[in-house]
């Protein structure tokens, strides 16, 4: 029987960042015969039947350092599995390497952000992929690094048809409150696209994300566009259909080579992209792209409509869930 090991944070269909993790797992699922997954935390009965969870979430660093190790070295004592997965965490893969490596298993780590820092790089070292969205997507340059698509849960995701034109071009903003999220760019252009309106889901899990926000309430009140953005709470990801089919356009502003799973997410669900990461130039035709706040807005006054079924088809093709599954067990079978 063909067994994996899933190492994730959290197993929770509505969690606002990590909700990706069901989706995988389910299309892993379904094409092993067992899925061992060890996460921080787990809601209960949202897996297969064929995933048996372990929960290594503890009080202090230490404590959960030693119940994910003891996890990990129980689960591989079992019949040897194809691989041990690692979603965006550098320091399980870096843990899992010296236990995986006696006994013939591959240690495959999936990263999609910005940065790394020291124990990304470690991770290159010790795993033997790192698998990622697209070879611009991970910060380091090594022969590991295999671009399989984001995994995106495409069925999840109905096509909406295009909004009635209201005289209003509404835009909409998915991610945390963040510098790195560019959310300032998105508002500056606010300010020369009268007849447009931006809201904003993001979470905020850091003082500095709540710091960010507030400096976008300034900007915003200095540039006299306060009435025309809306900055919200964070989302469960079961609204997320729902926000795109009620929005003509999405805006992503992060800059550098992030791949913003939204961005796929928000193809799928036929609605136009406007994205600024040089990551989408194989997604996103040019009238879609920008790289400040000047060219965004340039681009959002030109705005007249435009047929986003192709980007759900490539979508489909090249990041679904299902493509990102047979790409992670190709991963562990080399």
């Amino acid at each position: 029987m063909t067994r994996l090991v899933f190492v994730t944070q959290q197993v929770d269909p509505e969690h606002p960042v990590l909700s990706a993790a069901v989706p995988k797992i389910c299309a892993l699922a379904a094409r092993v015969g067992e899925v061992d997954v060890l996460a921080l935390r787990a809601v209960p009965g949202v897996l297969p039947a064929n995933c048996r969870v372990r929960e290594f979430g503890a009080a202090t660093k230490a404590a959960r350092t030693a119940r994910y190790v003891a996890a990990l070295a129980s689960t591989l004592r079992r019949p040897r599995p194809l691989a041990v997965v690692v979603q965006s965490s550098p320091v399980y893969a870096v843990l899992a390497a010296p236990l995986a490596r006696p006994v013939r298993v591959p240690v495959l780590l999936w990263f999609t952000q910005a940065r790394g820092g020291r124990l990304l790089h470690v991770a290159a070292r010790t795993a033997d992929a790192i698998l990622t969205v697209d070879r611009r997507s991970v910060p380091l340059a090594s022969p590991k690094v295999r671009p399989i698509g984001h995994g995106i849960d495409v069925g999840a995701i109905p096509c909406a048809d295009p909004r009635e034109p209201s005289g209003v071009l509404r835009l909409l903003g998915l991610g945390r409150y963040n510098p790195s999220k560019g959310w300032d760019v998105a508002v500056r252009a606010l300010a020369d696209v009268p007849a447009a309106e931006l809201t904003i889901h993001g979470s905020l899990e850091h003082d500095g994300d709540r710091r960010f926000k507030a400096e976008l309430t300034r900007i915003a009140s200095e540039l006299g566009v306060d009435a025309r953005l809306r900055l919200e709470e964070a989302v469960p990801r079961s609204r997320v259909p729902e926000l795109l089919a009620d929005c003509d356009a999405l805006v992503n502003p992060t800059g550098g080579t992030t791949a913003d799973k939204v961005v796929f997410e928000a193809a799928a669900a036929c609605r136009p992209v406007f994205a600024r990461s040089p990551v989408f130039e194989s997604l996103l035709p040019s009238e879609l792209r920008f790289h400040d706040a000047a060219s965004l807005a340039e681009r959002l006054r030109a705005f007249r409509g435009f047929d986003a079924r192709p980007l759900r088809a490539q979508v489909e093709r090249e990041h679904s869930v299902e493509h990102w599954a047979d790409a992670v067990l190709e991963a562990g079978r080399r």
